[in-house]
């Protein structure tokens, strides 16, 4: 079957911003890629050589969030298109994730129950990623 993983770009803060996900989610990176690393470096500007050519964290069962510095003239477009979604084993699961990818960012909905029978919220992290924290509260009533 198919899978999906976020690949995220970021403006020189890549490194940053997976060690902060990193802290968040837990376990350990999969690959740590530089400019420096590839067969073109001596032809990457200076001040790209340290930055991250691609990362990956795997979080959860399966799944991975990967991600890359723009370089040079790149352009990254910031956009309010998307969010990633995360599925929490519990309530407390729920806020701890929570709470700590809104450290620095901004809580657009505070942690809830909601009418669907999740505890849910929203923010947006201190590096611009969009985020819906998720718990199924159903579980705990088929348990």
């Amino acid at each position: 079957m198919a899978s999906i993983n976020p690949y995220l770009n970021f403006r020189g803060t890549t490194e940053e911003a997976f060690n902060f996900y990193k802290s968040v989610f837990g376990g350990e990176f999969i690959t740590i890629q530089r400019f420096n690393d590839i067969p073109e470096a001596k032809e990457t500007p200076e001040e790209d050589k340290n930055k991250i050519m691609h990362i990956s964290l795997p979080i959860g069962g399966g799944n991975v969030l990967m991600g890359s510095d723009t370089t040079g003239d790149d352009r990254l477009v910031e956009g309010n298109n998307f969010h990633i979604s995360i599925n929490a084993d519990s309530e407390g699961e729920t806020a701890r994730i929570f709470n700590a990818l809104a450290e620095g960012g901004k809580v657009t909905m505070p942690l809830a129950v909601m009418f669907w029978g999740a505890y849910f919220g929203m923010l947006t992290d201190r590096f611009g990623i969009q985020w819906m924290v998720n718990y199924d509260t159903r579980q705990e009533n088929n348990g």
